[in-house]
């Protein structure tokens, strides 16, 4: 618009100077010239400005890859911190743990595929002096390391001492050798001031100890009875029971984290002064760009790199002062052609055309083709591949959760962001590629290359790969993460319709998929997509038209198989297909946004639904599900205050599920959340637990009541001695923490017979009980009530004096 401005004013200066300027052509040639000169000074200040900027963007990405590098650190060091304080938990339970006891709880984490950068792990006991002897010969026949039958033990460093801190368990993890002493005074040696002022505080010491393997850092964390840190020093130094130990390799934690920079280089550090532990990824000194980040637990992290500095004469930066220069002539001449030419009239109009013509097959938001001009290329490319017998592929691109952007930021923030991503699109993208706008967040891309010797996919895999990347927006308070799904349709079609119809469908079958994927269409995904599109049409009427209902199944007590709650599950009684499961249509709610009314509908229902059994005089609670989308707004304390006021019941008997990848998706939201949910008197379980990865130190933070074991567990039950030990570990993490457990998905009679060995509090499944109606659940409490059998959903059942042993 500036430069049809510019053209509108040299037109009325023309005209209005009419015959004169015809007699004095010098002052029109002086004119040109001066914008030409004005044209070249304005470039070379553009290539300055354009040199300044790429070195800002190179500062700008550096940042975000320091970002990254940083919060893998801390995310490596809290994974190992985690290890320690569930070490910690067994040691303090089990405070004469044995060599051999440590080598299985190790093993059945399955540390070195877990924890690569584990080296080994180790349990000090701080030994009484009368104690000595008699912990001396237990050690002897369970050493922490290799140990002669009759080998002579003289204690390092020599003399007589009130007390002793000597290894009682260590194992090395893989092939590497656990590198401990069996008969040294860690409390008397080098760092026995260090390890006594961690017993007095209660945190962790670093050391940097050296190997035969390179520099290990050995973290040591002090225990005592009962897992808890006592409130003083006193009460710390009189429960204090000893140590746990890790040892770490650095080159494979710097190995790790430096994926998304090899070039960069960390300086590891914690503490001050001499003391500090300091570990570097590489030798040398540090490079030109460089930042430190606390990471935590009194870690801080330098990241540098070699800093790229481009200067004016950049190549490009020249390219740009000179096409700005070029330009400035071009349109100097070009003034000087309107103001000594009769044509510049005809030239308005012409341009003025080809500005309609363009807007008209443009986008106005991004500027690029719209879905007119995209069906017309379409066209083209298809011709073409029939000619010259080529083939041409579609692919179609979505966001996936833009409309979130724009509920949570404001359609400015989507506005920006469609923006971003239509530069970030083309710059990936080759010159003979063609992109356009469909409309919304839907974007296409074509690729023509004769026999495609660029594989679609590989286009699809490189515009999802720069997609990843933060996009920081003036709109937005933080850098905003995205990820889209591609639909992919290859060969030839009838019309342009049916090419982009097809990309489409496979579009639908990725985020089917889980999104932020691509997917190429088979002719198979066009049955299976029109039922999919049928399904999600006759979704957008089934809530009003009652087609949902909550079906009910039984939570029992496994100290005597009593009823003592029930899951709410959602159902779809479809007019034509009957009765759907969850599986067929969740996933369409959760994509369009309907599981949002869908899931505060049925948590009015199960609420009324419980009441309703409880003033019949049954004493149980009712679980209801939360989606993850459900949970990343505030409106779900109001929904759940609103089921639970139109109801009347009791909120302490209503338990909200949520899955365990749901409340890591952001910790400090959901902590708040959580915490007023918690606050109206509800309870708080945790689905499918074990199955993500959830911190214990973030667990601590979420006001749960009960973990809910997931079946993949239960079902493993039995097959391999590691599967015992993960369950034993679940549940006792659920005792260590106050919490009451729970087993779904129990099956068979030997699954319960191993869930109440491990004391499990309560269980669910078709072994006890199918998902039933309103009805038949009331009739089953009936049963109950009048202490008749307990039934299993298999047919069988058992009564109460016939417990599974």
């Amino acid at each position: 618009m500036t430069s049809t401005s510019n053209h509108k004013s040299v037109v009325g200066v023309s005209h209005v100077e009419g015959s004169p300027q015809r007699k004095r052509p010098y002052g029109w040639l002086l004119m040109a010239a001066g914008v030409a000169i004005a044209g070249s000074g304005v470039s070379f200040v553009a290539a300055t400005a354009r040199a300044h900027a790429d070195n800002l963007d190179a500062r700008v990405a550096f940042d975000s890859t320091a970002r990254e590098i940083a919060g893998a650190l801390q995310a490596t060091l809290q994974h190992e911190e985690d290890l320690v304080v569930s070490l910690g938990a067994v040691v303090a339970a089990n405070p004469e743990i044995t060599t051999e006891e440590l080598r299985t709880w190790v093993d059945s984490l399955r540390a070195p595929r877990r924890y690569p950068e584990l080296l080994g792990v180790g349990a000090m006991s701080i030994v009484q002096n009368a104690e000595l002897d008699a912990f001396i010969s237990r050690l002897r026949a369970d050493p922490a390391v290799p140990l002669g039958p009759t080998a002579p033990v003289a204690i390092s460093p020599t003399g007589e001492r009130p007390f002793y801190c000597l290894l009682q368990a260590a194992i090395g993890i893989g092939a590497v050798p656990a590198n401990a002493a069996f008969a040294v005074d860690y409390c008397a040696d080098a760092n026995g001031a260090a390890i006594l002022r961690a017993r007095d505080s209660g945190s962790a010491l670093n050391l940097a100890v050296p190997s035969d393997h390179g520099p290990r850092l050995t973290v040591e964390t002090p225990i005592y009875r009962g897992g808890a840190l006592p409130e003083t020093v006193e009460a710390r130094r009189a429960e204090y029971l000893g140590s746990i130990a890790t040892s770490l390799s650095p080159a494979v934690i710097f190995a790790t984290v430096l994926q998304a920079d090899p070039g960069a280089t960390i300086v590891l550090r914690s503490g001050t002064g001499p003391s500090a532990v300091v570990f570097t990824s590489r030798a040398g000194p540090l490079k030109t760009l460089s930042v430190v980040v606390d990471i935590g637990n009194g870690w801080s992290a330098t990241i540098s790199e070699p800093a790229r500095h481009r200067g004016v004469f950049a190549s490009d930066v020249v390219a740009l002062a000179t096409a700005g220069c070029a330009a400035s002539v071009l349109l100097g001449a070009l003034i000087l052609a309107l103001g000594t030419g009769r044509r510049r009239a005809v030239g308005l109009v012409a341009r003025r055309t080809d500005e309609l013509r363009h807007q008209a097959l443009h986008d106005a938001l991004s500027g690029l083709p719209n879905r007119t001009l995209i069906l017309d290329r379409v066209e083209q490319l298809l011709s073409r591949c029939r000619r010259n017998d080529t083939v041409g592929a579609a692919l179609y691109i979505d966001l996936d959760g833009f409309k979130d952007i724009n509920d949570t930021l404001g359609h400015e923030a989507g506005d920006q962001l469609l923006q971003a991503v239509a530069t970030r699109l083309s710059t990936a993208l080759r010159g003979v590629d063609t992109i356009g706008r469909m409309g919304g967040d839907e974007f296409v891309v074509l690729v023509e290359d004769g026999s495609l010797h660029v594989a679609p996919e590989h286009v699809a895999e490189r515009l999802l790969e720069v997609l990843r990347q933060p996009f920081e927006l003036d709109a937005a308070p933080h850098a905003i993460v995205v990820s889209a799904s591609v639909g992919i349709a290859i060969g030839d079609r009838t019309t342009a319709s049916d090419l982009l119809r097809d990309a489409d469908i496979a579009l639908y079958r990725a985020k089917a998929a889980g999104r932020n994927c691509y997917k190429l269409f088979r002719p198979d995904m066009e049955t299976a997509g029109r039922h999919q599109f049928e399904l999600d049409f006759d979704l957008r009427s089934a809530l009003d038209n009652q087609q949902f209902r909550v079906y009910y199944q039984s939570i029992y007590d496994l100290s005597d198989l009593s009823i003592v709650g029930a899951e709410a599950l959602v159902r779809w009684q479809h007019p034509t297909r009957g009765l759907l499961q969850p599986d067929e249509f969740v996933p369409l709610l959760e994509a369009s946004g309907g599981i949002i009314e869908v899931g505060r509908w049925v948590l009015r229902d199960a609420c009324r639904q419980a009441k309703i059994w409880v003033d019949q005089g049954h004493r149980l609670s009712v679980s209801v599900n939360v989606s993850a989308r459900q949970l990343d707004r505030d409106s779900i304390i109001e929904y759940v205050a609103e089921a639970l006021t139109a109801s009347e019941l009791d909120p302490a008997q209503l338990v909200l599920e949520i899955t365990e990848t749901a409340l890591m998706k952001d910790t400090e939201l959901t902590a708040n959340r959580l915490h007023a949910l918690k606050a109206l008197g509800v309870r708080l379980a945790i689905d499918d637990f074990g199955t993500g990865y959830s911190s214990l130190a973030y667990l601590q933070r979420f006001p749960v009541d009960c973990l809910k074991i997931d079946r993949s567990f239960i079902e493993s039950i039995g097959e391999s001695a590691e599967a015992g030990a993960l369950m034993h570990t679940l549940v006792q993490l659920g005792k260590d923490l106050g919490l009451k457990t729970l087993a779904e998905g129990v099956e068979t009679t030997a699954q319960l017979d191993h869930l109440r060995s491990e004391a499990v509090d309560r269980a669910q499944g078709f072994l006890l009980a199918r998902p039933l109606s309103a009805e038949a659940f009331e009739s089953q409490l009936l049963l109950e009530t009048n202490d008749s059998p307990a039934f299993y959903g298999t047919g069988h059942h058992v009564g109460r004096s016939h417990l599974p042993s």
